[in-house]
């Protein structure tokens, strides 16, 4: 990952400083990181650059490169890409600074170089902000990153089975990060708590599978942590009638509740990751009762008795 963002940076330098359009093949022998063995490897790199540098709102056209517009070559206009100073005040300053700060991943604060660009971080003689860390180690983040954006296949394990998934994408929910794709040998699409895998593997082959037109990663994942997993169970539960309202609220669309007269709602819904199904359940203390199956009821008990036990 360190040597894709390497790469773009020393592509938009050129670009921003060459002061002309230049052509593919000048790229590929000028700027470091695009010295590829063949030109169909080179055309990879360089496209998928192109579409992460246009994804970053960096305004990078086609333009000819002589009066005659014989032959074209890529510019980036400074004044379509520089950022125009905003005259922020001291303290609008402050406020972004603090923003920056309490957001984290890998429980490293956002660095300071982006508000040098908008005229300096505020001085501070106060102890760190509380952050909302974005979790998970930035190595993995990094590697399976690249591999979604090279479209290599990875192997890692998970609850103690191998997996071989074609990543199609990456998600933020709730704390963790997620990756998406599809699981090679069921041919299904999994999501995965990034945290849980372990020896996590990146293949070195380029355009390994071609993620389906028009997926997004959004609709794939899931809402509720019970809804990803391996196991499958259909789960009746008893809400007393003063939780019974925030119950429905975080159900999941495809359940069947019933209302009592008393005012308490029974639902029943899929469950395909147990222990996170208890766990939102405890959050409920005695105000709800698993009826059915019985082995997650007893699993609940035997959690509750296990914890209460000095």
């Amino acid at each position: 990952m360190n040597k894709v963002i390497e790469r773009i940076i020393n592509l938009l330098a050129f670009l921003l400083t060459v002061g002309r359009p230049v052509s593919a093949e000048e790229i590929r022998f000028t700027v470091a990181g695009y010295d590829q063995p063949t030109d169909e490897a080179f055309r990879r790199m360089f496209e998928r650059d192109k579409d992460l540098l246009r994804g970053l709102g960096i305004p990078m056209k086609l333009a000819p490169t002589d009066h005659w517009e014989v032959e074209f070559g890529y510019v980036v206009d400074p004044d379509e890409y520089q950022l125009v100073d905003p005259g922020l005040t001291d303290e609008e300053r402050a406020a972004l600074w603090l923003a920056a700060q309490v957001v984290r991943v890998g429980g490293e604060p956002t660095g300071p170089e982006a508000m040098f660009k908008l005229g300096g971080a505020p001085s501070s003689t106060t102890g760190e902000p509380l952050a909302a860390n974005l979790g998970a180690d930035l190595d993995t983040v990094a590697a399976l990153f690249d591999a979604v954006a090279r479209h290599a296949r990875i192997e890692f394990g998970y609850r103690d089975k191998t997996r071989k998934v074609e990543p199609y994408g990456l998600a933020h929910r709730h704390g963790h990060w997620y990756v998406v794709g599809r699981q090679r040998d069921i041919d299904e699409i999994r999501v995965y708590r990034v945290d849980r895998l372990t020896k996590l593997s990146v293949g070195e082959e380029d355009e390994a599978f071609e993620r389906p037109k028009g997926f997004r990663v959004d609709e794939a994942m899931v809402e509720r942590p019970w809804e990803a997993g391996d196991e499958s169970y259909q789960v009746t539960v008893r809400f007393d009638a003063d939780v019974a309202w925030l119950a429905r609220r975080e159900l999941p669309p495809g359940a069947v509740t019933e209302t009592a007269d008393d005012g308490s709602t029974t639902a029943s819904f899929p469950v395909a990751n147990p222990a996170a199904f208890i766990g939102w359940i405890i959050g409920f203390v005695d105000k709800a009762e698993i009826l059915e199956p019985q082995e997650l009821r007893d699993r609940l008990v035997s959690h509750i008795s296990g914890v209460a036990s000095p």
